[in-house]
């Protein structure tokens, strides 16, 4: 009998994966990804899926690539993560958070401690990470290529740059994809992604570029990701002309960055909609810090070249990773950002929102907490002199003027509560030096971010703020990622379901409105968000839409 190569092929591999046989495949031309079964969310999930070649020997530090060499079958247990990288500081922000300037001796200042070695690592780490999960219903999988597609949700995560995967969050998604359901419709795909992180995936300057290295690589990533998403969702029973993406933290800044992306002058962005959360990066138009690092890098591995890195093994480069995450100073920061390199990201997204570089056929929510910065505030910032301190090393070509324009006009010593004044139920400005690192931390480094978003987008955007209690950074993603009751991350089950039925509405109709939700206004003229209260919802004045932001988003600090 003559039996077709391919077939053949599906027979010998399927015997031999795991008992899991019968489960279905997608044939993606360079893998055959075969699909396990969640009998209780009535979902399949196809896991681990290779969306780019390895990125080792010559291919590190440069963009990604398609998938080369002979088909494989995959059958998606083998779990990956890209290597992490922890900055010290993060051992003590429970000890900050639960006590305040009561759980630091505040004169010895901070240090990160010495760093010799690896400790234990998840055993799915590697450099080789560049996979993304797929999870699709099951009644969506079974009517791919038999008429319209479903709408896609594509997760981008957080963690500064340096840490967090594409697990995170994966199997609370069944949650977000029920709900999605509910309504009686057939409900959403969800996809979470890896992209390379530390100094595998945001090394940058002026050397590293001259040696052959290409800046911004995890953003490249992503973006890889998303072109993948074009080109073979339709096969998972998904619409390529229907997908929005999502990202909390450095995964909303790397949304923000996607929305921008070259400028908006490569024509329309691959994907259509966008949730922006918390949107975090560190602003860096100068290479005078990305040398910086670079260097640091080159003496942590003990090279003199990019070249000769490419030749490490991946295990010393992991080291060397660990140790300069490890080492992040100050307090609060994770060394790593996305940098302005005149291609992929040609100006700061502030500065290009400013003036249209972007693609403006998108549709947008963002939101944001109160308290975005407590978490990442110098504790030691006590004083004017550690404030002005920490400014010049947020920004090292910073004039004398940006400095004392920022600590006696944006942020003064003046603790009176005239200045930052929040919304309804919370402090009306700082009335210490805390309050005033904090308040610096939360607009810079995240809700200006979204102010110049809204800016952008007016009228076709709808913003939240999230204000349950303390409404610290990250405290909205497990009421995103509601997955059942979860006391006391998550105060208000019906809270949760309503925010995910709104990103669902979403994701389904291009509008957050629907049945059985509060109305969710667009942000107009009026600038006024959706507050998403532990015990009501109602709207608010947006607290971004101030003088602070406006002079932040000019880039005039270097």
């Amino acid at each position: 009998m003559n039996i077709p190569k391919f077939l053949s092929f599906l027979t010998l591999v399927g015997l031999s994966a795991a008992g899991s046989y019968n489960n279905p495949t997608v044939d993606l031309g360079y893998e055959i990804h075969q699909a396990t079964f969640n009998e209780s969310g009535q979902y399949y999930n196809f896991s681990n899926v290779r969306y780019a070649a390895p990125p080792l020997g010559n291919l590190r530090f440069a963009p990604p690539v398609a998938p080369t060499g002979k088909k494989v079958f995959n059958d998606g247990s083998k779990s990956r993560i890209c290597y992490q990288g922890i900055p010290s500081w993060t051992a003590l922000s429970a000890a900050w958070v639960a006590n305040g300037t009561a759980a630091f001796n505040l004169s010895a200042g901070y240090q990160p401690p010495p760093i010799t070695s690896l400790p234990p690592q998840d055993p799915a780490s590697t450099e080789d990470c560049l996979f993304l999960d797929v999870m699709v219903p099951k009644t969506v999988f079974n009517k791919a290529g038999k008429g319209p597609g479903a709408p896609v949700m594509v997760w981008i995560h957080g963690g500064g740059y340096t840490l967090g995967s594409k697990l995170e969050y994966s199997p609370s998604a069944a949650g977000l994809m029920l709900e999605s359901q509910d309504d009686g419709s057939e409900g959403i795909i969800w996809i979470g992604l890896n992209y390379r992180i530390g100094i595998f995936g945001f090394l940058s300057g002026p050397t590293f570029v001259s040696e052959g290295g290409t800046a911004n690589n995890g953003l490249r990533d992503q973006r890889f990701a998303l072109e993948w998403v074009q080109q073979y969702i339709h096969l998972f029973g998904g619409d390529p002309k229907r997908v929005t993406i999502i990202g909390e933290s450095a995964g909303g800044g790397s949304v923000t960055h996607q929305i921008t992306a070259y400028g908006g002058l490569k024509g329309p962005v691959p994907f259509q909609q966008a949730i922006v959360q918390s949107p975090g990066f560190q602003m860096t138009p100068s290479t005078f810090h990305e040398e910086s690092i670079f260097q640091e890098f080159l003496t942590t591995a003990n090279v003199k070249t990019l070249q000769q890195a490419r030749g490490m093994s991946s295990e010393q480069l992991q080291l060397a990773n660990w140790k300069i995450v490890g080492n992040s100073f100050p307090y609060g920061t994770f060394t790593f950002n996305p940098v302005v390199d005149g291609d992929f990201a040609p100006d700061l997204p502030g500065k290009l929102l400013l003036r249209g570089g972007f693609d403006k056929s998108l549709r947008i929510i963002t939101g944001h907490n109160i308290d975005e910065g407590y978490n990442f505030m110098d504790p030691w910032a006590q004083t004017n002199a550690v404030f002005e301190e920490d400014l010049r090393i947020y920004q090292p070509t910073i004039t004398n003027e940006a400095v004392q324009y920022i600590s006696k006009t944006l942020y003064p010593e003046k603790y009176d509560g005239s200045v930052g004044k929040s919304v309804v139920g919370f402090p009306n400005g700082y009335t210490n030096p805390t309050g005033r690192m904090d308040l610096l931390i939360t607009e810079a480094f995240f809700t200006c971010n979204t102010a110049w978003l809204m800016a952008a987008f007016e009228n076709r955007f709808w913003s939240y703020i999230f204000t349950v209690p303390p409404s610290l950074h990250g405290d909205d993603i497990v009421y995103t990622y509601y997955n059942g009751p979860n006391f006391p991350a998550v105060g208000n089950n019906t809270l949760a379901q309503i925010m995910q039925r709104y990103f669902t509405n979403f994701a389904q109709t291009g509008n957050p409105n629907g049945p059985d939700v509060p109305f969710f206004p667009t942000y107009g003229n009026d600038h006024t968000c959706l507050n998403l209260n532990l015990t009501f919802i109602d709207t608010i004045p947006d607290n971004t839409k101030n003088e602070r932001c406006d002079w932040w988003q000019k880039g005039l600090y270097a």
